[in-house]
């Protein structure tokens, strides 16, 4: 995603919690002569957020983009009430938690220029449909609560600041090897608010 924006002309900030390998990923695109920095985010501290907010407004004064990625898969195919409970804690603070934090200390700086545009990467097992079968529980109700934050945090935007979930489908990551079966790309559509 970092390389396709910066193709098409956006300033791309790419955010790790790894600052090794946020530097490392960014120094092979700025081999390509893309327009990227780096900045520490650590989804699952607040301060973190906080830092990087503050980061990015003394650099850029806004942020027109925000796409939330960060996702763990812990679960292991387990139905939900089998597993221990910190599996689905854990979970929820990164896939759903995380991102709650970081639209709220983002979208101030969208608020500021009346204009933004926020992604939040989701999956088809966040569907509705999804629930009504039993294995990966962890990660699908962390999904779902995401679909359901996108649709409430959607009409309560009053400015021009769109924000929606996508399913890009099986995507070959450390955690996408996990979810082979995932199903092809879609579009979710949870709002356009």
């Amino acid at each position: 995603m970092v390389k396709q924006l910066a193709l098409i002309g956006f300033k791309v900030i790419l955010a790790s919690r790894d600052p090794e390998m946020g530097h490392k990923a960014i120094q092979q695109l700025r081999e390509s002569n893309l327009d990227v920095s780096f900045v520490s985010i650590d989804v699952n501290n607040q301060e973190s957020i906080r830092q990087a907010t503050v980061a990015i407004n003394e650099k850029y004064g806004r942020l027109d983009v925000l796409i939330n990625n960060a996702g763990v898969y812990l679960d292991e195919n387990k139905q939900l009430m089998n597993m221990d409970p910190s599996i689905l804690e854990n979970t929820m603070a990164t896939n759903f938690f995380g991102v709650y934090h970081m639209i709220r200390s983002f979208i101030p700086l969208m608020e500021k220029q009346g204009y933004g545009r926020i992604i939040n990467v989701s999956s088809e097992y966040g569907a509705m449909s999804e629930m009504s079968y039993p294995g990966v529980g962890a990660y699908k109700m962390s999904k779902f609560a995401l679909n359901g934050l996108t649709q409430l945090i959607a009409v309560e935007i009053k400015s021009d600041i769109k924000i929606n979930a996508v399913d890009p489908g099986w995507v070959s990551t450390d955690m996408g090897d996990h979810l082979l079966q995932e199903l092809p790309s879609k579009l979710l559509n949870l709002s356009c608010g």
